[in-house]
């Protein structure tokens, strides 16, 4: 006989559908910069320094929206907090969409950044709509259609901007953002809110981080022009200096802090943490140079790749980051975390070091680049689940914040960075910098993933997670 499914569980089973596309349509959008970047920044007359601000703006963003989402939706209902969510989403698409120039793209890109707070959200409701055997099914496929739209955004960015403009590159995507949206508040049904947290939302611990992070993006991404303003620069650094006082002193008073610092006292979470900095900024320089490099024009040392061209080279790098983290759950579990962490790092490295010495012919960046993206998945995703699992479960989110935060400032270092670099190293009435400065960003990128295997060395074996 056939099993008749009770009715909340069809439901149950049709939201989840919903939800799948909604990561689809958001995975999209998020990914349609990167192949375009080269592409926006002729467009727009942006500096390498400043498509490096605008490549991360989105993440930085998201890192921030994420711990408050969560929280929100346990205190009021995931589905609520996350039509609301969308809604933002929705507005950064458009605003990107019918952006002018490099400003208010930019404020298009940081409403669009409140999309990474979705996706936790939708494995709530997940858990919430489904039994539990089913629901581990469901929160895989939620994930592998995100990374999915990921892809698709990656291949069709570039035909679209060139096809049509670059506005219908950020409004296509941000249509199907509307739509799905849309669908899931038709079938989504609404889940009770949760008990009220007392201890509120740490917002002066967020507005400091924020802060924070700002600044920092501001000082690299101009320091190639403060350099001959020593007082500005020494200004900037001060006001920064400040933000990281305030927020330290903050986080260690509040009595709900968004990131615990005192977590970093654990050697599990401070490893952790330092490994995932350096990781990524290795990570970033190669997900920001290779773009660059290919879109350089043939005449000199580069390629001359159309956007188009850009997104299929990318492929095989997203294709090699989404299969990284099931291989590295399976390896954290199979063979432990430092294993899986040192032989990613050594795999970075090696690929940024054969980035700076061979890159005559685009096969040499597509290998690359790919190496170096599933480096980061199987780093990212042994150190995540080491430290999920050296805590408490009442502080696997406190613990998994933290990685979140070095995570975006990895990123945010090596792309403005590289994007400084490149900045730096562009004659003037020049658009092409020279070659040796990426040459140069791949080795520091190199030499600094090298350097996170002092910190592998101090991870004890343990059991495998």
């Amino acid at each position: 006989m056939t099993a008749v499914l009770d009715p909340p569980v069809r439901r149950g089973k049709t939201a989840v559908w919903a939800l799948g596309a909604l990561a689809l349509a958001t995975g999209a959008l998020e990914s349609v910069v990167t192949p375009t970047l080269p592409l926006l920044q002729r467009e727009l007359d942006m500096s390498p320094a400043e498509g490096a601000l605008l490549s991360i703006v989105l993440l930085t963003t998201g890192a921030l929206i994420t711990p408050v989402a969560g929280k929100f939706g346990d205190r009021y209902g995931g589905k609520r907090v996350l039509i609301r969510l969308m809604a933002v989403v929705c507005a950064g698409g458009l605003v990107s969409a019918v952006a002018p120039n490099l400003p208010v793209l930019l404020v298009g890109q940081v409403l669009q950044g409140a999309m990474v707070g979705a996706l936790p959200l939708s494995f709530i409701l997940v858990r919430k709509h489904l039994p539990e055997g089913e629901s581990k099914v469901a929160i895989g496929v939620v994930s592998g259609l995100f990374v999915g739209g990921g892809m698709a955004g990656t291949l069709s960015a570039g035909p679209v901007a060139e096809g049509l403009s670059r506005h219908w590159m950020f409004a296509l995507p941000t249509l199907a953002v509307i739509g799905s949206t849309l669908l899931v508040k038709r079938l989504m049904p609404y889940d009770p809110p949760g008990r009220s947290d007392d201890s509120g939302v740490d917002w002066r611990g967020l507005v400091l981080l924020s802060g924070t992070l700002v600044t920092l993006m501001l000082v690299l991404a101009l320091a190639p022009d403060l350099l001959a303003q020593p007082l500005l620069l020494g200004a900037l650094i001060l006001v920064l200096a400040a933000f990281v006082t305030g927020w330290i002193a903050v986080e260690r008073r509040a009595a709900s802090p968004m990131v615990d610092l005192r977590m970093l006292a654990r050697p599990a979470v401070w490893q952790s943490c330092v490994l995932t900095f350096l990781i990524c900024v290795g990570t970033s320089a190669a997900v920001y140079l290779v773009p660059q490099l290919f879109a350089v024009p043939s005449d000199e040392y580069g390629f001359g790749a159309s956007a188009t061209e850009i997104g299929f080279f990318l492929l095989p790098g997203a294709l090699a980051a989404s299969l990284a983290g099931p291989i590295g759950g399976f390896g954290a579990r199979r063979f432990g975390s430092r294993a899986v962490v040192a032989a990613g790092t050594i795999m970075m490295a090696a690929g940024l070091i054969a980035l700076a010495a061979v890159h005559t012919d685009a096969w040499h960046l597509v290998i690359g680049k790919a190496l170096v993206a599933l480096a980061n998945g199987l780093c990212v995703t042994a150190l995540v689940t080491r430290t999920a699992t050296s805590v408490d479960q009442s502080d696997t989110g406190i613990a998994t914040s933290l990685v979140l935060v070095t995570r975006v400032l990895g990123f945010a270092v090596g792309v403005q960075l590289s994007g400084a670099l490149l900045t730096a190293s562009t004659p003037s009435g020049s658009d092409t910098p020279a070659e040796s400065a990426f040459v140069t960003g791949f080795v520091i990128a190199g030499a600094l993933t090298a350097l996170s295997l002092l910190v592998v060395r101090t991870m004890n074996r343990g059991a495998k997670e």
